[in-house]
């Protein structure tokens, strides 16, 4: 099945006020129906072919939680990459809001292809999209995805299987630490082809003093069975 880069995108515009509004209240937003049954299906079986991969992680190996994952090699699948492109724009500004309301001086091009310029002059040169498998009482811990100096602040997840039929289990969870005060915990409730866009590291948040940063890991919880494929989407590429 071929992957073109226009299969997946949404015929409808994304509502990218109501997205910006759901990250700067919840740190998490969700784009539903990003990919179709078709293309979540054709993606899910690139899996078992090694040639388009650099490199696999089990994770158990790692202490990085139970289950697997492989980052693409160069070059990306189409769909994969019409998707960091198509994204990525709309990203950027809300990344580069986001900048200055936490006071930081850099800023994102409004173009994917020079971001991806600065990471490779910084010598990040790797492809970071990846496709993720979990099988029963797998589980990801809570991390956060840096692979380098550049780091682009927002990053999504597709989620390539059908809750309850594929899989059982398995919720997207955030976490988020605040100054001086305990953690607060999201799940998010994603279909088949349902993307979630969240935080790499921080994101801003407006306090009685101000803005200021407060630091976002996600993992995902343990499934319970089945077989549950996630394809991440990270806009830098690493070292």
């Amino acid at each position: 099945m071929p992957l073109a880069p226009s299969a997946p995108l949404l015929a409808a515009t994304p509502d990218w006020s109501c997205i910006e509004r759901e990250l700067d209240a919840c740190g998490a937003a969700v784009l539903p129906g990003l990919l179709n049954p078709a293309a979540c299906a054709a993606l899910i079986a690139l899996y078992d072919d090694p040639a388009r991969f650099r490199s696999r992680v089990v994770m158990a190996r790692h202490g990085f939680g139970r289950g697997e994952y492989q980052y693409f090699a160069a070059p990306l699948p189409p769909l994969v990459a019409g998707l960091r492109a198509a994204l990525y724009p709309k990203l950027a500004a809300i990344a580069n809001r986001w900048a200055a309301a936490l006071g930081e001086t850099g800023r994102f091009p409004d173009d994917h292809a020079a971001f991806l310029a600065r990471c490779h002059a910084a010598g990040q040169t790797r492809p970071t999209p990846l496709l993720l498998r979990y099988g029963p009482g797998d589980y990801n811990c809570l991390h956060q995805d840096l692979y380098g100096a550049e780091v682009f602040p927002l990053q999504v997840v597709v989620l390539l299987s059908a809750p309850g039929a594929d899989f059982s289990g398995g919720e997207f969870v955030l976490t988020e630490q605040r100054p001086r005060m305990q953690s607060r915990v999201e799940v998010v409730t994603l279909g088949r082809g349902d993307a979630v866009i969240f935080p790499v590291r921080h994101r801003p948040v407006r306090g009685t003093r101000g803005v200021y940063r407060v630091t976002m890991r996600h993992g995902v919880s343990r499934v319970r069975g089945g077989s549950r494929h996630t394809l991440g989407v990270i806009f830098h590429d690493a070292t």
